[in-house]
C-alpha cells in the first residue's frame, strides 16, 4: 500500500485541512480575497480596530466567504472546481455579516428591537455559521451547538434545575446575531484581533524555514544521546509548539522526519508514533504562543496574556520533562543508541547560518514582558520575521513569498474563526438562559460538593468534548459550564480555567479518539489504539499536574514565593522520574509490577507540592531506587559470571 503524505494524512484527520486546490482564475480570486483579509487585519492592528461588532462582522464575512469557496459541500465534489451552490453560499456568507455593517447605526438606534428583515438575515447568518462549522470543524461541534439551540426552545419542559422560561425564535436570533454576546461575542473578538495576528506570525516563521531550523538544532543537541531521535522529536515539537497551535499539524510536520528516524534506531512503531503525538500535543501548552484557547482564557479570566504565559510555563516544562524522561528510559530499557556525532549537524554552525530566524520569538517574549498587548507584540513580530529573513541570502524571502504569507495566514485562521463563531452560539444560549450556573450547580450536586469528584467529572467532560471538538471550542464550552463549579468551591479562577484548558488539549492523545495518536500511527505504520495508549503513558504529567495546581496553585505562580516555587518544581521533577519509571517499567533495571505501583505512588506524592506528601513520596522512591541499584548489581554480576 502506498504511504500517505503528510498533507493527505492531515486531510483525513482534520476537516480543516481538506480544502479545494484551485488553478487559474479561481486561484487568483481566492488569493485576492485572502490577501485582502490579511491586509484588513493588519490595517486595523496598526491604526486601531473598529467598533467591536463591526470588526467582528468584517472578520466573519471574510471567513465565511473563504470557507464556502474552499470547502466543498460534499467530499465527493471536485477539489479543483467550484460548485454553483458553494458560490451562492459564499456570497451569502459575505452578505449576512455585511448587513450589520450597512445597518449598524439603525441597529444601534433600535437597541435590540429587530424587524422582519433583521430576523431573516439573523437566521441566515446562524445557519451559515453552523454549516461552515460542519465543513471545517466537523459534525461533533455542530451537534453540540444544535443541542444548545434546542435547549433554548425546550427549556420550559426540561427537568429540575435545568428548566427555564423558554425563548421565542425572535428573542434568540436577536441575542445570537445582533449583540456581542452571541456569534459576535468574545471568542470571535479574540479571533479577529490576537489570534489572527499570531497565526499570520506563524505563517511567516514557517516561510522563513524556522521549523527546519528547530529540527536541526534539536538533532544537534540531542541526536547523539540514548534514543536520540525520540529526544529530537520531544525537543523539536516543544520548540514548534511556540508557533503551532495544532497537535495533528505538528505531528505531520515534525513527525514525518522524526518517526522514521526513531524506527530506524529501533523504537517500536507504536512507541515511535506515540512519542511524536505526546510531544506535539504539548505544543499547545508551551509558551509563549500556546494554542488559540490561551488568548480566550486571558479574556475570560480578565488578566493580561502575560499572566497566562507565566502560569503555563512550569506545568508545560514538567509535561515535556515527563515525556523526555519516558523516552530516555525506553531507550535505556532497549539499549537504543543515538546517532553518531559525525552524522549530525553542528549547533554553532546552525546558529551562525540560521540563528537569526529565532529573533522574532525572542522579541515577542520581550514585548509581552514589557507590557505590550499581544496584538501589538504579534504585529511587530510579523514585520520583524520578514526583516530578519533578509539578513542572509539562504533565508531571504522573495516578494512573492511575503504575499503568499498573507494568503496562508488568512487560510490558516479559518478553522479557529468558525469554531469561535460556533462557540458564540453556545455562549449566547448559556447567557440568555442562565444554564451555565445551573449546570455548575448540577455538577456540584453530582459530586456531593467535594473538590476531587468535581475535578474528576470536569476532566471527563473536557476529554469527551475534546474527542470531537477543537481545543478552542472545547475550552469555551468547559470554561462556561464546568469551570464555574470549581470557582464556586474557592479555586482561583485562573487555576480553574487552566484545568479545563489542559484536559481539552490532552484529549488529542486520549483513546479511543486520539487524533494526534492517529496521525502518529499513520506515519509510523503502527496500531492507532496502541499508539494512543503509549502516548497517554508518556503524557501522564498532563493528567496529573492539573489536579495538583488546582489543589495548590503554586505551580501556576499564584501567590508563590521564589523558595516555594523552586521547591515545588524540584519535587515535581523528581516525581516525574518516579511516574515515568512506573509507566515504562524501567529505571536502571527492569521493574517488577509491584515495584511499578510503588514508583507510581511515590512519584504521585512527590508531584503534589504538600510537605507531608513530599516526605512520604521521597521515602518510597528512595527505597525503590536502592532496590533498583541492588537489582542492577545482580544483573551485572550475572553477566560477568557468564
Amino acid at each position: 500500500m502506498k504511504e500517505k503524505s503528510a498533507e493527505e494524512m492531515l486531510r483525513d484527520l482534520e476537516p480543516e485541512s481538506d480544502i479545494r486546490e484551485y488553478k487559474g482564475f479561481m486561484a487568483k480570486v481566492i488569493s485576492a480575497i485572502a490577501i485582502t483579509f490579511s491586509i484588513f487585519q493588519l490595517y486595523t492592528a496598526i491604526y486601531g480596530v473598529l467598533d467591536a461588532q463591526l470588526q467582528r462582522a468584517v472578520h466573519l464575512g471574510f471567513g465565511l466567504a473563504l470557507i464556502y469557496l474552499l470547502y466543498p459541500t460534499c467530499k465527493s465534489w471536485s477539489r479543483n472546481k467550484l460548485h454553483p451552490l458553494d458560490f451562492i453560499l459564499s456570497i451569502l456568507g459575505a452578505a449576512a455579516p455585511a448587513y450589520i455593517l450597512i445597518s449598524y447605526n439603525e441597529l444601534v438606534l433600535r437597541a435590540g428591537a429587530i424587524n422582519n428583515t433583521d430576523m431573516f438575515v439573523g437566521c441566515l447568518g446562524v445557519l451559515l455559521v453552523i454549516e461552515a462549522t460542519r465543513r471545517v470543524v466537523g459534525i461533533p461541534m455542530v451537534l453540540v451547538a444544535l443541542i444548545f439551540l434546542a435547549y433554548a426552545f425546550v427549556g420550559p419542559y426540561a427537568p429540575g434545575i435545568l428548566a427555564h422560561r423558554g425563548l421565542s425564535l425572535k428573542e434568540l436570533i436577536g441575542h445570537l446575531y445582533f449583540t456581542t454576546e452571541g456569534i459576535f461575542g468574545i471568542p470571535l473578538g479574540v479571533s479577529s484581533t490576537f489570534i489572527f495576528l499570531f497565526i499570520l506570525f506563524g505563517a511567516y516563521l514557517e516561510a522563513t524555514g524556522l521549523g527546519k531550523f528547530f529540527i536541526d538544532i534539536a538533532n544537534a543537541i540531542a541526536g547523539w544521546a540514548s534514543g536520540g531521535p525520540a529526544k529530537v522529536a520531544v525537543l523539536s515539537s516543544g520548540l514548534m509548539g511556540t508557533v503551532s497551535g495544532s497537535s495533528v499539524a505538528n505531528v505531520a510536520g515534525t513527525g514525518s522526519f522524526t518517526i522514521p528516524m526513531m524506527k530506524k534506531l529501533g523504537y517500536h512503531k507504536d512507541f515511535a508514533g506515540a512519542v511524536e503525538a505526546a510531544a506535539s500535543t504539548g505544543g499547545q501548552l508551551m509558551p509563549p504562543v500556546m494554542g488559540a484557547a490561551a488568548f480566550l482564557m486571558a479574556e475570560f479570566v480578565g488578566v493580561p496574556f502575560l499572566e497566562i504565559v507565566k502560569a503555563a510555563t512550569i506545568p508545560a516544562c514538567l509535561y515535556f520533562a515527563g515525556v523526555w524522561i519516558g523516552v530516555h528510559l525506553e531507550a535505556k530499557r532497549n539499549n537504543l543508541k543515538g546517532i553518531p556525532r559525525d552524522q549530525l549537524p553542528k549547533a554553532w554552525i546552525l546558529f551562525k547560518e540560521r540563528g537569526h530566524l529565532a529573533i522574532p520569538l525572542i522579541v515577542i517574549i520581550y514585548l509581552l514582558v514589557s507590557g505590550y498587548t499581544p496584538m501589538k507584540a504579534a504585529l511587530w513580530a510579523i514585520f520583524l520575521s520578514i526583516a530578519v529573513s533578509m539578513l542572509r541570502k539562504s533565508t531571504r524571502m522573495k516578494p512573492i513569498e511575503i504575499v503568499r504569507g498573507l494568503e496562508k495566514g488568512a487560510k490558516g485562521v479559518l478553522g479557529v474563526l468558525v469554531a469561535c463563531a460556533s462557540a458564540g452560539i453556545i455562549i449566547g444560549v448559556v447567557t440568555k438562559t442562565g444554564v451555565g450556573l445551573k449546570l455548575a450547580s448540577a455538577l456540584l450536586d453530582l459530586s456531593g460538593g467535594l473538590l476531587l469528584p468535581t475535578m474528576f467529572f470536569t476532566m471527563l467532560t473536557a476529554i469527551i468534548l475534546g474527542m470531537g471538538v477543537p481545543t478552542t471550542a472545547n475550552y469555551v464550552i468547559t470554561s462556561t459550564i464546568a469551570a464555574p463549579a470549581l470557582v464556586q468551591m474557592g479555586i482561583p479562577i485562573l487555576a480553574a480555567h487552566m484545568f479545563v484548558f489542559y484536559f481539552g488539549i490532552i484529549a488529542d492523545v486520549t483513546p479511543p479518539v486520539a487524533l494526534a495518536a492517529y496521525a502518529g500511527s499513520a506515519i509510523s505504520g503502527g496500531n492507532a489504539l496502541k499508539t494512543g495508549v503509549n502516548a497517554s503513558k508518556l503524557a501522564i504529567a498532563a493528567f496529573l499536574i492539573p489536579y495538583i495546581f488546582v489543589a495548590s496553585p503554586v505551580l501556576l505562580m499564584i501567590d508563590a514565593t521564589p523558595g516555594a516555587l523552586i521547591w515545588a518544581t524540584f519535587t515535581a521533577l523528581v516525581g516525574m522520574i518516579g511516574l515515568s519509571a512506573a509507566m515504562i517499567g524501567y529505571l536502571i533495571a527492569p521493574i517488577h509490577p509491584i515495584m511499578r505501583v510503588l514508583f507510581f505512588v511515590g512519584g504521585l506524592m512527590m508531584v503534589d507540592p504538600a510537605s507531608i506528601t513530599d516526605f512520604i513520596g521521597a521515602a518510597i522512591l528512595i527505597v525503590c531506587m536502592i532496590l533498583q541499584y541492588y537489582k542492577k548489581r545482580k544483573i551485572n554480576q550475572q553477566a560477568l559470571n557468564i
